[in-house]
């Protein structure tokens, strides 16, 4: 079998390129490689995740599932000083890619790429980003989600990108049913974009 962009050790040689994205207004050159998703451009879905919201307005702790080479992550540190931003995949080259990309971009220091299980139990998550990995099948999919949802602080907020065609409006209704009230903000390209909310109180 080929290597797929979530394998954790690609087997294909680490041919790397960049590419350039503009997001939420600014320009970045990504490195990227072989062996990891959409190497040779800003993923479609991505682009309009990105397009059709806006940065956090506030610093906290936020979350890029299934990072790939970082364009979420790097973002999300570059638009928010203060923030601190967890990014997450199973792909060991997506992750050092996501270093090198962080570095480029001056936010290093506070973009941390870490696989699944290396992410401290303790830490919860005032957002999350996604283009998610629909294609790694319906249950492992929802099985994923609901490990980090259980990590979204209260109040907190979800935003993922996910094909129409590859059950985004489903997946809308899944979330709602979780208890994370979900609603499309978006919707271009084939693309639906999600936003769930955990709406369970904050302690007091």
């Amino acid at each position: 079998m080929g290597d797929h962009f979530f394998s954790a050790d690609p087997q294909s040689a680490d041919v790397r390129r960049t590419v350039e994205a503009r997001i939420w207004g600014k320009p970045y050159v990504f490195t990227t490689a072989t062996g990891v998703f959409s190497r040779d451009r800003l993923d479609i879905g991505t682009a309009v995740l990105l397009r059709e919201t806006e940065p956090p307005k506030q610093a906290g702790t936020f979350l890029d599932l299934g990072c790939g080479y970082g364009p979420i992550a790097c973002a999300l540190a570059v638009e928010v000083p203060k923030a601190t931003v967890w990014a997450v995949d199973v792909n060991n080259r997506a992750l050092e890619l996501t270093g090198v990309n962080a570095a480029a971009a001056g936010v290093a220091e506070r973009v941390h790429a870490a696989l699944p299980d290396d992410v401290p139990g303790d830490v919860l998550f005032d957002q999350i980003w996604s283009n998610p990995a629909i294609h790694i099948g319906k249950p492992e999919l929802h099985k994923m989600l609901l490990r980090w949802l259980t990590r979204l602080a209260p109040g907190g907020v979800a935003w993922f990108v996910v094909g129409k065609n590859l059950g985004g409006d489903s997946l809308q209704r899944w979330l709602t049913e979780q208890g994370y009230p979900c609603e499309r903000i978006g919707s271009a390209k084939g693309f639906r974009v999600l936003r769930a909310t955990n709406a369970a109180p904050a302690p007091s």
